[in-house]
């Protein structure tokens, strides 16, 4: 009897394991294949990139193709030129600041609206409708500069914090995300006598952060590499350039180098190295967000 019993529970729980088909098998495949292939492309002009900074700057010169291995020799030249700029640090504390000012103003903006959106209430639908608008239209780059210069904000720290630090995008997707908070959770803090501003940032923020860690991860990318706003706003104010315009100014200065009659060949070597250097901070703190950009990016697709 017990022999029977266990032969039908082995049956039972063979019925209940998927085998892959053929199809499944070949589809498996075909998606590996592609991401092996996106992957590749994506790694080789960075590997490049990185090889060439610490080679030498004569033989690169005369080097064709890709670089696997540092060409010439491995040398730091390039980094120790662009780090005795001054400005090159003077560019890594402005992207700093204007990356942590517009992230963190931004994501508390987006954590307020997509609270408050996420009550039920009269003006919810109306005030959703004209959020989501901004997302298909916008004003444009002559109506947004107007509108920082009648703020006086034109040559300032504010124009490349404040315009870049609220998305639309972001407010809808913390809206959803407050939305799958259990509703339990709102009436217990309710009952327990918590205002909105607790309930928000006690109760409701901790549950909803797998999104709230994509916002800040896409913000501070977005902030990072920005340069647009910057060659707008503060054009002539050299003391106030991100770390990009200055890897912009540094790469066309160092074009000529080689007319000069005693060229240093190591200066072939700054544009590799900034790059790098620009690069580095985002490739590096990448993995500590990777965690929690996979559950985010899961949350979004199951919540929205």
């Amino acid at each position: 009897m017990a022999l029977r019993k266990k032969k039908k529970t082995q049956e039972w729980e063979s019925h209940m394991v998927e085998t892959p088909t053929v199809g499944d098998r070949i589809v498996d495949v075909i998606v590996y294949t592609l991401c092996a292939l996106v992957a590749f492309c994506s790694v080789v002009p960075m590997w490049h990139v990185l090889m060439s900074s610490v080679s030498d700057g004569k033989t690169l010169l005369a080097h064709e193709g890709l670089v696997i291995l540092p060409v010439g020799g491995f040398t730091l030249d390039g980094f120790k030129l662009i780090f005795k700029n001054a400005s090159v640090i003077r560019g890594f504390t402005n992207s700093i600041v204007y990356t942590v000012g517009s992230t963190g103003l931004g994501f508390l903006l987006a954590t307020v609206t997509g609270y408050a959106l996420s009550r039920q209430s009269k003006l919810k639908p109306i005030v959703t409708m004209l959020i989501m608008f901004t997302m298909l239209f916008s004003g444009g780059m002559v109506p947004t500069y107007m509108v920082v210069k009648s703020l006086g904000w034109v040559g300032t720290p504010w124009a490349l914090i404040v315009p870049g630090c609220t998305n639309a995008m972001f407010m809808i997707m913390m809206m959803n995300s407050f939305n799958g908070v259990p509703r339990e959770m709102y009436e217990a803090a309710t009952i327990d006598g918590a205002g909105h501003w607790r309930t928000m940032f006690q109760v409701a923020l901790p549950q909803a952060m797998n999104l709230g860690y994509v916002i800040i991860l896409n913000s501070v990318v977005a902030q990072w590499n920005s340069w647009l706003p910057a060659s707008i706003y503060v054009p002539n104010k050299k003391s106030l350039w991100p770390l990009q315009l200055w890897i912009q100014q540094i790469t066309a200065d160092n074009a000529n180098f080689l007319n000069s009659a005693n060229p240093n060949y190591s200066r072939y070597l700054i544009q590799f190295a900034v790059i790098v250097a620009a690069t580095a901070p985002i490739v590096i703190a990448f993995p500590f967000f990777q965690d929690k950009l996979e559950k985010g990016v899961i949350a979004g697709g199951i919540k929205g």
